[in-house]
């Protein structure tokens, strides 16, 4: 009887302990995680059932299971042209954005005091408080053949070069826009940096430059590809840039994506060219990701 009691009592503890255990606080975070995860995969894979379906002029889309949209992606040099034109696009962009960004952000860290570094953080951010669109707009005013730098230029007795509807516009618009996402990348990871190793670089004889190359770029390693990454994936993404300062002839992925959805109604082709521009993207950014994780820890070893 005692023996059946005892056998009673333990079972419910055998039981708990068989069931598995959630971590503390996992269970909190766990409807909101599912239902971001909802929202983010849901329209992709409702899109990438879109990318497989056939149009017909006429109808939205024919259900079907076809690679034709990818096919024609492939045998058409158009739109092969206008992905190499993204790709440099955004590469230059990114680059200028790089090479701008890296000595504002270190002078912003190791040369302004703390006084003037949060108001300069703010004129830095301010920028993207404003649209995309507003932003653009304002290029369009000062790089106009009749704007602001032409006045400029005509004033100093120069010909003043025609920039807007050109590459060169898009590139500066698109750095325009991401060069603030660089700067402040770049600064919150320098403000990690101890300065005392760079002080002692200096004390055991290395020049300013030296000193960067061997331990401040290293250092900084993982900032520099977070920002490189985030402003290569808005300039692979730009829409209002290249269709308001590119001007019609200028074709870059995201307007050409929108034009086959809302305008052709190829909804199928549309979706396709969005799958190819997520993936060549997300291809580059793993890559590179890859390739700087590599040598980071060839460095710190």
């Amino acid at each position: 009887m005692a023996t059946l009691a005892r056998s009673e009592v333990l079972a419910p503890d055998r039981a708990a302990r068989a069931r598995p255990r959630i971590p503390p606080g996992v269970g909190g975070v766990l409807p909101g995680t599912l239902l971001v995860v909802l929202a983010l995969l849901g329209p992709l894979a409702l899109m990438l059932r879109y990318s497989f379906n056939r149009f017909v002029p006429g109808e939205l889309m024919v259900e079907g299971l076809t690679v034709a949209n990818y096919a024609k992606f492939l045998h058409d040099s158009f739109y092969r042209d206008v992905l190499l034109t993204t790709l440099w696009v955004a590469a230059l962009s990114t680059l200028i954005c790089l090479v701008l960004g890296f000595p504002v952000a270190y002078a912003l860290v190791r040369q302004v005091g703390p006084r003037w570094k949060s108001k300069l953080l703010i004129l830095i951010i301010l920028p993207l408080l404003m649209g995309n669109a507003v932003r653009t707009a304002a290029w369009m005013v000062i790089l106009g053949d009749k704007g602001l730098l032409a006045a400029l230029l005509s004033g100093m007795g120069l010909t003043p070069p025609r920039l807007m509807y050109t590459p060169s516009a898009v590139v500066i618009g698109l750095v325009s826009v991401t060069l603030p996402f660089m700067i402040v990348t770049l600064q919150s990871v320098l403000e990690r940096i101890d300065p005392v190793l760079e002080e002692a670089a200096e004390s055991l004889g290395a020049g300013h430059l030296t000193i960067l190359r061997r331990v401040v770029l290293p250092l900084a390693l993982p900032g520099l590809l977070a920002g490189t990454m985030l402003c290569f994936i808005l300039s692979m993404n730009a829409y209002a840039t290249p269709v308001l300062i590119g001007g019609p002839q200028f074709h870059m992925m995201a307007p050409e994506v929108y034009q086959q959805v809302a305008k052709a109604m190829n909804w199928p082709f549309g979706a396709a060219l969005a799958f190819v521009l997520m993936t060549v993207t997300l291809v580059l950014t793993t890559t590179a990701n890859v390739l700087v994780q590599r040598r980071y820890r060839r460095w710190s070893e």
